[in-house]
């Protein structure tokens, strides 16, 4: 599938870049459809297997849709190419080389929630450059538009967030101070941070930041985990835990049948 991302600029200048986005694999509920959420796979990583990890979830009242990323060049990887979200050069909360790269993906995602049934919760997790992904997602929530303008059509119900990083951390209190309405969805925005104390990969300083710069910004309704001697990947516990939150965040029924 193709997304068409028009970059901001002045009249006929306007420069787009088409995003071919990979297969995308749906995981239906086994019970009564109560929520949506979009998983978000890490750098090199498929739809294909986070499919096949949240299968085994004891979450039936979940619909999983579980995208891939386009592949493209990733400067971090010396400009391999490989599906990722956007381009991603040193990691860094403060500011990302690839905005349009990683609005492209935003507003992909949310177009996948867009056709939901009204009646249906709608949420968006990751893990590692997926989570990061879905954090940003979570700003533009809160804010009502992406960084272009153009207004950003879900209604969120719950962001997770496993072993990220929150790109471009440093323009999140603006975009939420000077609204009322920007902080009332923040504060009403459920947020779950998961990150192992030995990543090696997404150093644990960036999920801690995350939290930091979150919870000062105005979203009160967020809750961070840390694991002793997680590394960059993920470990049954922190599954249970999604799961608990999760049923308890949007109230899913018949969850432990």
């Amino acid at each position: 599938m193709s997304y068409i991302n028009p970059s901001m600029g002045s009249g006929s200048r306007t420069v787009r870049r088409t995003m071919e986005f990979g297969r995308t694999y749906v995981v239906r509920p086994k019970g009564k459809h109560q929520a949506t959420m979009v998983w978000l796979h890490g750098l090199g990583d498929n739809g294909s297997s986070s499919s096949q990890l949240l299968e085994s979830l004891a979450l039936p009242n979940i619909k999983w849709i579980c995208p891939t990323a386009p592949t493209r060049p990733v400067a971090i990887l010396g400009g391999f190419p490989c599906t990722a979200w956007f381009d991603a050069g040193e990691l860094s909360d403060d500011t990302t080389n690839d905005l349009e790269g990683l609005e492209a993906s935003v507003a992909h995602i949310a177009n996948l929630l867009s056709t939901e049934p009204a009646d249906v919760k709608l949420g968006i997790g990751g893990f590692s450059m997926g989570a990061a992904t879905a954090l940003y997602s979570a700003t533009c929530f809160a804010h009502g538009k992406y960084g272009n303008g153009n207004p950003y059509p879900v209604n969120l119900r719950a962001v997770i967030c496993l072993s990220g990083w929150l790109p471009g951390s440093r323009n999140v209190r603006n975009k939420i101070e000077g609204s009322h309405e920007a902080a009332r969805c923040a504060a009403s925005l459920p947020i779950l941070l998961c990150h192992g104390k030995c990543d090696e990969v997404v150093p644990y300083r960036y999920g801690e930041r995350a939290s930091y710069v979150l919870s000062s910004a105005g979203f009160r309704n967020l809750q961070f985990k840390a694991y002793d001697g997680l590394g960059h990947y993920t470990v049954p516990r922190e599954m249970d835990e999604v799961c608990n939150w999760l049923n308890a965040r949007l109230g899913l029924e018949g969850s432990r049948r």
